[in-house]
């Protein structure tokens, strides 16, 4: 991994930070911004800065300085709906560190950033001591997320395997992954 430096955000960071997620959902996820999914990357320090057991996480490039990856954590389990009502009881908030927003530019891919954030997320989660579990949910249709999730955590519910198509409403593709990753100690 080139010389990055990985690093909690500050507020100098935001509008970096802001412009890699936005950029996610309109050119990887293809949805554009969603409110009722994305309202916290309009405004991601009261989102991860501000609450005390929240955080985001960037990486900037070696040569320019510029925001090219993000990563998040926070206290908000999974809600019903859209979720499927045993995860969001499995996964309460308040004792759930939620990992959102691990998002890396196209050009910066491959260099090991990603694993680098979650890690670093991980570390987070646990000298918080107040998380008993690291939950998080992916969709399938963004090429490469299932299969990286799948290296790093446990499948704790796929939706696509549900008969009755009741939990796709994420992202109308089919269906989304949850996934439970383990702390660092």
């Amino acid at each position: 991994m080139l010389d990055y430096c990985i690093r909690a955000a500050g507020p100098d960071d935001i509008d970096g930070a802001r412009a890699v997620m936005l950029d996610t959902v309109y050119r990887d996820f293809h949805t554009g911004y969603v409110p009722r999914w994305h309202g916290d990357i309009i405004d991601p320090a009261a989102a991860y800065l501000a609450p005390a057991r929240h955080t985001l996480l960037v990486a900037l490039d070696p040569a320019d300085g510029t925001v090219v990856a993000t990563g998040a954590l926070d206290s908000r389990g999974p809600v019903h709906p859209p979720n499927p009502r045993d995860l969001a009881e499995r996964y309460p908030s308040g004792e759930t560190a939620q990992l959102r927003r691990v998002y890396v530019r196209s050009a910066h891919r491959r260099r090991g950033l990603a694993r680098h954030l979650v890690a670093d997320l991980l570390a987070f989660a646990a000298a918080d001591g107040g998380y008993r579990a690291v939950y998080l949910h992916t969709d399938p249709a963004v090429p490469g997320a299932e299969a990286f999730w799948r290296l790093l955590g446990k499948v704790v519910h796929d939706e696509r395997d549900d008969p009755d198509g009741e939990h796709g409403g994420h992202s109308g593709h089919g269906g989304i992954v949850h996934f439970e990753l383990g702390m660092e100690r």
